[in-house]
């Protein structure tokens, strides 16, 4: 049983990690917002703009590798925090640059800050919730980048298109105002948290057989063991598919509304805010089903969404032409099957492969390996949509779709409640 004190402060830190890596995406999102208009005013093409997320995307993949190593030897507290600073400075100074070089420069900076948030935050969250809570526990605490994303659309949405705030600014804005929240949660984060129980003066809360894992401290061995798991390949395989789709729509979706249905900036931005807010329901489901339905095993339901979602894909060129209501309702439904699968496999997984003591480590092969995906991501949907149209594009998330369902099944036994497998 846990002590007052220790419920006390499990929720003090499921609340500041949470809206920590809620506010992330208010950095990040808001490019995705801004990339139509940024497109229009430097006669930006699709390959540059590919060439902008890409530079994102790359050191984002090679910070994930690194700081959830950083994060299980530092711990998340430092990592985190001065991921957050990283970021804000370069959506400052994204909003200042005025050169294709300088905006490469503040992306690439930009995603090596963003990178400290999910390695550092599952380790955060995984010395303080044990195995056979997870699923239920970190699908409420996964819909943080789901809700952070959907206000975060909506809020530079605002701020970079408003004709009554700072007119004369056009959609600077939408770098600058984020910012601002991204700072609140930095500091909030940064006084709040504590990196493990005994940091708040509390006895242990995760055991030593809750975690998989049989070492002390971080050494080569813990990176060995995870990088040895039966199951972490299988599981960075298929976020490298999830990632190389929710970032295609995360980036271009307000894009594709303005290029193939003809929507205006303002409509394209909010609309394409659907896909994070039903992406909530898919997260939320997807954490009570692994735990109350299949006994806390992730793959299952992974399988059954990512099954989900190539059917949603494949219909959606036909739904968009029936007008804006139906092509609400398909966006929001491929959200909800994009946002379960990817939640469960880089949080609840990540955790269960890892334990306690190589959580970050996991995430953040897992997350840096799916961060593959996210760095082709802009290059392959620009050259698709060029070459084969928008709807080419929805053709091909069919085939990555199946392509992650396959994978996913074949460890659908992995996990559960039982003693968690180890590697060899």
């Amino acid at each position: 049983m846990l002590s007052t004190k220790q419920k006390q402060w499990r929720i003090k830190i499921f609340a500041v990690t949470w809206l920590a890596y809620a506010a992330f995406y208010f950095c990040r999102k808001n490019f995705s917002v801004i990339m139509p208009m940024i497109s229009e005013d430097f006669n930006y093409s699709k390959d540059d703009l590919a060439i902008l997320i890409g530079g994102y995307s790359l050191s984002y993949m090679f910070g994930q590798f690194s700081n959830g190593f950083l994060a299980d030897k530092f711990g998340p507290r430092l990592v985190v925090t001065t991921g957050m600073i990283v970021s804000i400075t370069a959506n400052i100074m994204m909003g200042l640059s005025g050169t294709f070089g300088l905006l490469l420069f503040f992306m690439g900076l930009n995603g090596l800050g963003q990178s400290s948030g999910w390695p550092g935050l599952i380790k955060n969250m995984a010395t303080w919730f044990r195995r056979d809570e997870r699923g239920i526990v970190m699908s409420w605490w996964t819909t943080n980048y789901v809700i952070g994303s959907f206000v975060a659309t909506i809020f530079a949405t605002y701020w970079a298109t408003s004709q009554t705030l700072f007119p004369d600014l056009g959609w600077k804005p939408g770098l600058w105002a984020p910012s601002v929240i991204l700072l609140f949660a930095t500091i909030t984060y940064g006084l709040f948290t504590r990196n493990r129980p005994p940091d708040a003066g509390l006895p242990v809360i995760v055991k030593e057989e809750d975690t998989g894992s049989a070492s002390t401290g971080f050494d080569k061995k813990i990176l060995r063991e995870v990088l040895n798991h039966p199951t972490i390949w299988i599981a960075s395989g298929i976020y490298f598919l999830l990632k190389m789709t929710r970032y295609a729509f995360l980036f271009w979706l307000p894009l594709y509304m303005t290029e193939a249905l003809s929507y205006d900036n303002s409509t394209a931005g909010y609309m394409s805010s659907v896909y994070e807010l039903t992406g909530f329901l898919g997260v939320i489901a997807a954490g009570y089903l692994s735990d109350k339905i299949f006994s806390s095993k992730r793959f299952p339901i992974s399988t059954i969404m990512l099954a989900g979602l190539a059917v949603l894909c494949f219909l959606q060129p036909i739904l968009s032409q029936m007008g804006m209501v139906a092509t609400a309702i398909s966006i929001g439904l491929i959200g909800l099957t994009t946002y379960g699968p990817d939640s469960i496999i880089s949080g609840a997984a990540a955790m269960d492969i890892g334990g306690k003591k190589g959580a970050a480590t996991a995430a953040g092969v897992i997350n840096g390996v799916g961060s593959t995906g996210q760095l082709l991501s802009p290059f392959v949907v620009a050259f698709v949509s060029n070459t084969f149209g928008w709807d080419g594009l929805f053709y091909l998330f069919v085939v990555l779709a199946l392509s992650g369902a396959i994978l996913s099944s074949l460890r659908w036994n992995f996990g559960g409640t039982s003693k968690p497998e180890r590697s060899p």
